[in-house]
């Protein structure tokens, strides 16, 4: 289990919506989900984790998005290569993503949804940084916008492929290259269980 790489953002305009304004009318929004490598493992620059996130990111929205619960967001890596042929099916788009196509603060390696609990901790490098698992992700519209297809966040939704927010429990310099270590919490439910249930819920509320 590895931290691949860091990846963080400002916040910047970003066009929502679909180029056929008769249908979806294009707009701009604000938003921090842009996010580019700033640790690699082959540049391992440390940065730094505050209470409400890294060092140098930034988020747009904050009643979705940062906080103490979502102050960092990683993404496995694994999911990477099926992204990239859900594109290419959608949109014709085949190309490499980089890390943090995904908005993710951390690209990692060796931890996935159904492998992790909420409450579960990581515990990164040499332990001076520790992360409290806290919540799937929810896409919306702005994820769509920037993979480039429509149907983006409802991919994400149906795959599970949610990533997860964290919660920092211990602040510190976290590196590129970091071993990550899982410490079990209370495991009363997965962090791919959560997702499943916040799903059916929102579909009940449309009936």
């Amino acid at each position: 289990m590895t931290l691949l790489t860091i990846n963080v953002g400002k916040t910047a305009p970003l066009f929502a919506g679909h180029p056929d304004a008769a249908a979806e009318p294009r707009h701009q929004v604000l938003s921090g989900i842009r996010k580019n490598p700033v640790s690699t493992l082959g540049q391992p620059n440390p940065v730094q984790v505050g209470p409400l996130g890294l060092a140098g990111d930034e988020q747009a929205d904050l009643t979705v998005h940062g906080g103490r619960d979502k102050a960092v967001y990683a993404y496995p890596v694994e999911h990477y290569p099926v992204w990239r042929t859900m594109r290419q099916q959608a949109c014709g788009r085949d190309e490499e993503l980089p890390h943090g196509s995904f908005g993710e603060n951390l690209t990692i390696s060796g931890l996935l949804e159904t492998q992790l609990w909420i409450g579960d901790q990581l515990i990164f490098g040499d332990g001076a940084v520790r992360l409290r698992v806290a919540s799937p992700r929810s896409p919306c519209f702005k994820f769509n916008a920037v993979m480039g297809f429509r149907q983006a966040s409802a991919m994400m939704v149906q795959s599970g492929y949610t990533g997860f927010y964290l919660e920092v429990m211990q602040e510190g310099l976290l590196r590129a290259g970091d071993e990550i270590q899982l410490v079990p919490g209370d495991r009363h439910m997965r962090v791919e269980e959560l997702h499943r249930m916040n799903t059916r819920s929102k579909q009940r509320k449309l009936f």
